[in-house]
């Protein structure tokens, strides 16, 4: 092995342990207590070390986003892979999306509150993120019904989805009730 690819292997270790901190911290606490400086402590270099890397926090939220997309796609697919029939795919679906928000706050924050300098829905969109829609149009676009675009109807479900999750998450929606709305949701909007 060459010294640069020694170096570059060093680099992207370090990088990942960045990402791994800011995460653990973030699930932790919150994304307010994701500090450079507290960044730096818990991985034990420097803040110009953290900053050669990342130009700031809002990269760092960036890199968790990226991270946490392809966390879901592979969670969505997962969800679906052994489900019979179209009904059964769009509630595993859907139960599988909200389980994910749930069980990974500070990354679902990362991905759709926070500003992590990410560009969603345009031609520059980073591939993660495209594969984590691709994954949702791939169960709900058999399902979107005639006459009806894949991609919006996969928005609106979406957004559905995030809804019951950020309402229930901050409250204003009891849990409990949860799978009734799965079920409402899938009832009303797919066509199965």
């Amino acid at each position: 092995m060459s010294v640069k690819e020694r170096k570059e292997r060093e680099r992207a270790g370090r990088e990942r342990l960045i990402v791994a901190a800011a995460r653990e911290l973030a699930e932790q606490q919150g994304w307010d207590a994701v500090t450079t400086r507290r960044l730096a402590e818990r991985i034990e270099y420097s803040q110009p070390v953290l900053y050669s890397h990342f130009r700031g926090k809002r990269e760092i939220i960036g890199a968790v986003a990226l991270q946490g997309a392809a966390e879901l796609a592979v969670a969505l697919r997962a969800a679906t892979a052994t489900a019979d029939g179209r009904r059964a795919r769009v509630t595993a679906l859907a139960r599988g999306y909200l389980d994910f928000a749930a069980g990974n706050p500070a990354v679902y924050d990362a991905l759709f509150q926070l500003d992590g300098g990410l560009a969603y829905a345009r031609e520059d969109t980073p591939q993660p993120l495209k594969d984590a829609f691709a994954a949702l149009l791939e169960c709900l676009g058999e399902v979107a019904g005639e006459g009806v675009d894949p991609g919006l109807f996969t928005e609106v479900f979406w957004a559905s989805l995030h809804g019951i999750a950020t309402l229930t998450r901050a409250g204003r929606l009891p849990p409990e009730y949860t799978g009734q709305r799965v079920e409402l949701l899938v009832d009303r909007l797919a066509v199965l």
